[in-house]
């Protein structure tokens, strides 16, 4: 039997990811804390947990309730968009009070109380998606077959609220772009009372419809999959109040925004997309943003009446980012909102204190009362949790260097924190401990040694890995760049990561290894964000390769003349990009789930970048590999799994077909069954060796 490895161990425990607490909610009363974790390191199966005075408890475990593992489509598509991996207990939803507890589970509903422990199965009118109880916990809101549907807390009284009028409209789920692009999971939130819902109805009939095809299993039919590619159709998005007593009122969205709407040599002011909506005490609320992303609305929806009022207007001569958590509410500060200038940050329209200049805010985490809290950075490779209160201002909670998260209710905090000693999760009662919730992810057995940089003019932050059994002048060691680089995603960060424990084992293999954080990452500024509009490729690959240069400076065992590059998603997009526009200084790629063609990706998230590819098809020309496959003089391997929804396996097939008709070699890796996030054993880990393998081969090391 072949012993354990790094690239094994990293596949069975999908990325060290198993055993790792996650989705935190805090009782009002800070008395309970529910969240979600496996068993251990190895095993798959989510269980549902409560931490209550100071001890932890199982609440359900989806093995004693005869778990299937069967999901409905639509929660398999949920799934793919959320980048799940278990199987399980892999998502839950509470009353107010956190005394409620309900759950999906192969499409069965499930509830259970946190002061009971016992588990209820609740009949329902057909495959559960997305359950979620009213604030008192009386009623539970589920999705079935595209049907808005309500039940009683005992099981009686389900009757859909709304129902789907064709086979391509949906209530209470996400459309594509929404999950994919815009993070909103969320398509229905309950009033305060109890006695309606804020629904988002989506008709996915004017969207192309591609199919997705197992050519491994021919015997299978093709998935037909609704997708909006950059200049096509998008779904139509509308929003309904609907009330229990059958009542129900379409909110009158405005259609277009007013001026002043940034220009732009491509500009479209029409509201496609619905960004985030919410319904507290003061009503139900929503975000509605333009298709070219420089204008946004929050508005006001009258729950009687449907009729709207502009509360605010955000626009941006870019495109518009939404820190998430906003917008909210607070008695003092008014309105909290994402600023778009200089740092990304907050506003507090009602005081006009805006987050301090050099702090870039990720999340706004919770409201309570008149205290925000939220994380930010102020060095891009550290992420600490802060508050702000009209009493004592901007307090720093965390000093580590690491990445921190916290969830909040009441006086209680779940401090999740991350070093690079590993992850530990701390409950905290007015600022004082009150326990821990164990942490039973696997260590990786080859462990990382990252050394982190700030190189060259642009400061760009980086880790060098370098094998552990390395002394400087034992020779010149061949150089691996293993970077993102893109939006949405930062890797060079002083916190354990499966990506920390991968570069070092290829280091270990004899290699330096770079990562790179460039333009267009976040943890910077607004800037260095939009750095990359209108190309998104040129800058990315313009700081790897000044990357390695610095790199080389101080490090002088690092051999530039045997540089490869290897890449997943952006990351292979970049490694495949930096071989045909930089073959001077990467000599060997190997490019995963490329997104070749940038018109083939969807409408939100390259139009942000790209703008509109009928008006300005010269940035997908530039920016799109395949029309630059002539340019290939260097070894490159192209890995892609062909049930990917995401970037479809198209994006690989036409690079390689150009690549072909010009006559360029070139490697092809298919993955059959294979979503764009690979973690399947056999696969997972032995493509890391055939990296490895490709790489060495490439530049004769």
């Amino acid at each position: 039997m072949t012993a354990e490895d790094l690239p094994l161990q990293y596949a069975r425990t999908k990325r060290f990811s198993l055993g790792v607490p996650r989705g935190f909610t805090v009782s009002p009363d800070g008395d309970r804390v529910v969240f979600l974790r496996t068993k251990n390191g190895r095993s798959t199966t989510g269980l549902l947990w409560l931490h209550e005075n100071g001890e932890e408890r199982l609440l359900a475990d989806p093995l004693a309730l005869g778990d299937g593992g069967e999901v409905p489509e639509a929660e398999r598509i949920r799934r793919e968009r959320a980048r799940e991996t278990g199987a399980g207990i892999v998502s839950y939803a509470t009353d107010a009070a956190v005394r409620l507890v309900v759950f999906a589970l192969s499409g069965a509903l499930w509830a259970v109380r946190t002061d009971e422990g016992v588990l209820r199965r609740i009949p329902t009118a057909g495959p559960v998606v997305a359950p979620r109880p009213s604030p008192d916990g009386s009623r539970i809101a589920y999705v079935s077959d595209g049907a808005l549907r309500v039940v009683r807390i005992d099981g009686t009284a389900d009757r859909a609220l709304a129902r789907p009028e064709g086979p391509e409209v949906t209530y209470g789920l996400s459309d594509h772009v929404s999950s994919e692009s815009l993070d909103r999971t969320r398509s229905f939130w309950w009033s305060p009372d109890g006695d309606a819902l804020l629904v988002v109805r989506v008709d996915n009939s004017p969207v192309q419809q591609w199919y997705i095809s197992d050519p491994a299993e021919p015997s299978r039919p093709s998935r037909a999959i609704r997708y909006p590619a950059a200049g096509t159709a998008n779904a139509e998005l509308s929003l309904h109040v609907v009330g229990l007593d059958g009542e129900r009122v379409e909110a009158r969205l405005p259609k277009e925004a007013a001026e002043p709407h940034p220009a732009g040599e491509w500009t479209d002011p029409s509201f496609e997309y619905v960004v985030h909506a919410a319904w507290d005490g003061a009503g139900p609320t929503a975000v509605v943003q333009t298709r070219d992303q420089r204008s946004a609305y929050l508005l006001g929806i009258g729950s009687s009446t449907g009729l709207t009022t502009t509360l605010h207007h955000l626009r941006d001569a870019a495109w518009l980012e939404f820190i998430p958590g906003t917008p909210a509410t607070t008695a003092t500060a008014g309105l909290v909102l994402t600023t778009q200038e200089g740092s990304r940050g907050l506003l507090m329209t009602g005081t006009g204190v805006r987050t301090p200049e050099g702090m870039y805010v990720h999340e706004l985490l919770a409201v309570e009362g008149d205290r925000l809290y939220f994380t930010a950075s102020e060095e891009p490779t550290e992420v600490h949790v802060w508050s702000y209160g009209p009493e004592k201002g901007f307090e720093r909670l965390t000093d580590e260097p690491g990445v921190h998260r916290a969830t909040v209710g009441g006086d209680t905090v779940v401090l999740d924190s991350t070093t690079l000693d590993g992850q530990t999760v701390k409950v905290l009662r007015d600022g004082g401990p009150a326990g821990r919730i164990r942490v039973l992810a696997e260590r990786p057995m080859t462990e990382p040694r990252p050394r982190f940089l700030t190189l060259g003019e642009r400061e760009l932050r980086a880790a060098l890995y370098l094998p552990t059994s390395y002394e400087p002048g034992a020779g010149r060691l061949p150089v691996i760049v293993h970077s993102y680089s893109g939006p949405g995603a930062q890797k060079v960060v002083r916190a354990a990561a499966w990506h920390h424990a991968v570069n070092q084992w290829f280091a270990d293999q004899g290699f330096a290894v770079l990562c790179v954080d460039g333009r267009g990452t976040p943890g910077r500024d607004r800037a260095w964000e939009t750095a990359i509009h209108g190309d998104q490729l040129m800058p990315v690959i313009e700081d790897q390769a000044d990357a390695v240069r610095a790199a080389a400076e101080l490090f002088p065992e690092l051999d530039t003349g045997r540089v490869a590059i290897r890449g997943w998603s952006f990351g292979g997009y970049l490694a495949a990009g930096a071989v045909l526009h930089r073959p001077d200084m990467f000599h060997a790629a190997v490019a995963g789930a490329a997104p070749t063609d940038l018109r083939l990706y969807d409408t939100h998230w390259k139009e942000r970048f790209m703008g509109h590819p009928d008006v300005q098809p010269e940035n997908y020309e530039r920016c799109s590999l395949v029309a630059h496959a002539h340019k290939l003089t260097r070894p490159l391997m192209l890995v892609h799994g062909m049930a990917d929804d995401n970037v479809a396996p198209a994006h690989m097939l036409r690079f390689s077909a150009a690549l072909l008709a010009a006559g360029r070699p070139h490697t092809v890796l298919p993955l059959p069954g294979a979503t764009h996030l690979v973690t399947q054993e056999g696969v997972i880990d032995t493509l890391l060796r055939l990296d490895l393998d490709f790489i060495k081969k490439s530049l004769n090391s």
